[in-house]
């Protein structure tokens, strides 16, 4: 084929139109991750990350969409009948996945109210674990032992959800508890004493000190502590460990089961007679 013939070809009625969809089609691809990648630097000054990586795939989508409908403009398509095709199927579609549209409207939800942000570690039932994405029709977690969970939006919205992070401080309760021979004064003091030596113990609110009940075998107590929310875990395992070290320096102990048997004046009888023989 001649350059003469070539040229001809690509300046035909039908070359053209593809060589400008394509085009179309790539600058959309660029300037959608460009403007989506600019809008999410943008808003994480203002807003949250939540909302700025939902404002990133919402206008990469939006763009992309409008080079792409261009494109197909210049094949030749007309976009009313697209439009209305893809209006037809999206009913369809809705129908047929009920459960989807369920977790896209409570996704909406969520997005509104904003119970808990990304990096938030929250509880759902038996799982805990801190939010890696929240998208449209799920939330990803990650769990302490490093699994990845996806829950539903929808049993978000039905299930009660406990955010872990949500405050700046939190407060560690310590069910305790002393056998009765202990003066609960000088537990009291004993348990004050610790949380005053230990760094991640906050001033500010106060420990917090309560007797229970009197259990079975024991006294039961209750002493809580606050700390700062990053150091919750370090200050459980450390504070566990100095109230048994100051219970065994001041001689306080913790409690066992005790039982006390009482024998009947004929149980009695007998055993004096098994004795005497």
């Amino acid at each position: 084929m001649s350059i003469d013939s070539l040229w001809s070809y690509v300046g035909s009625s039908n070359v053209l139109p593809l060589l400008r969809a394509t085009l179309l089609a790539i600058v959309g691809f660029v300037a959608a991750s460009l403007l989506s990648k600019a809008a999410f630097k943008l808003c994480l000054k203002k807003f949250s990350p939540h909302h700025a990586t939902l404002t990133k795939r919402l206008l990469y989508w939006l763009v992309l969409a409008l080079f792409i409908a261009t494109a197909l403009k210049q094949l030749g398509f007309n976009l009313g009948v697209l439009l209305g095709a893809a209006g037809v199927l999206s009913v369809a579609l809705g129908f047929a996945s009920q459960t989807s549209v369920s977790n896209l409207i409570s996704g909406l939800f969520l997005i509104g109210e904003q119970p808990f942000q990304i990096g938030d570690t929250i509880k759902v039932g038996t799982t805990t674990g801190e939010i890696l994405s929240i998208d449209l029709l799920s939330v990803k977690i990650r769990t302490p032992d490093n699994l990845f969970v996806r829950i539903p939006n929808e049993s978000l919205i039905k299930t009660e959800v406990t955010n872990l992070t949500r405050f700046p401080i939190r407060r560690l309760d310590l069910l305790l508890a002393v056998a009765y021979k202990e003066q609960i004064s000088q537990v009291r003091d004993l348990l004050l004493q610790v949380a005053d030596e230990h760094p991640l113990c906050l001033d500010e609110p106060a420990p917090d000190f309560r007797f229970l009940n009197f259990a079975e075998s024991s006294l039961d107590l209750q002493f809580s502590v606050w700390t700062r929310k990053e150091n919750y875990l370090a200050l459980k395992t450390s504070l566990l460990e100095q109230i048994k070290i100051a219970f065994d320096r001041e001689g306080v102990q913790f409690p066992f089961p005790q039982r006390e048997l009482s024998l009947s004046e004929p149980a009695q009888t007998f055993l004096r007679e098994w004795k005497s023989q």
